[in-house]
């Protein structure tokens, strides 16, 4: 199995940044994919991006509305995943949660983090 807890939501002004973490801890080694998505009130969870890692490169997608706004990346030592959010916008407001999908294809998802931005 595999456990997977972000942190680092919170209330921010339009234009601010966050970022978020993610911490992934079980059999790590099975995880084919770490991604991030969000779900705002009423609305579907959406993609927000994937991380691929095999052997020393990383392969990353991103959803359109936030491409060139949101960086992800990999600590492997520290088994985390980080979405930098940048230029954030009252549209990005939503929670965050970190997914890791095993080679097997079952998934893991932590509990969320929420991200605020208003004025």
């Amino acid at each position: 199995q595999v456990q997977v807890v972000e942190s680092g939501g919170g209330l921010v002004q339009p234009g601010g940044s966050l970022r978020l973490s993610c911490a992934a801890s079980g059999t790590i080694f099975s995880i084919a994919v770490m991604g991030w998505y969000r779900q705002a009130p009423g609305k579907q969870r959406e993609l927000v991006g994937t991380i691929t890692s095999r052997g020393s490169l990383n392969f990353i997608n991103y959803a359109d509305s936030v491409k060139g706004r949101f960086t992800i990346s990999r600590d492997n030592a520290k088994n985390s995943v980080y979405l930098q959010m940048n230029s954030l916008k009252p549209e990005d407001t939503a929670a965050y949660y970190c997914n890791a999908a095993l080679r097997d294809g079952v998934t893991y998802w932590g509990q969320g983090t929420q991200v605020t931005v208003s004025s």
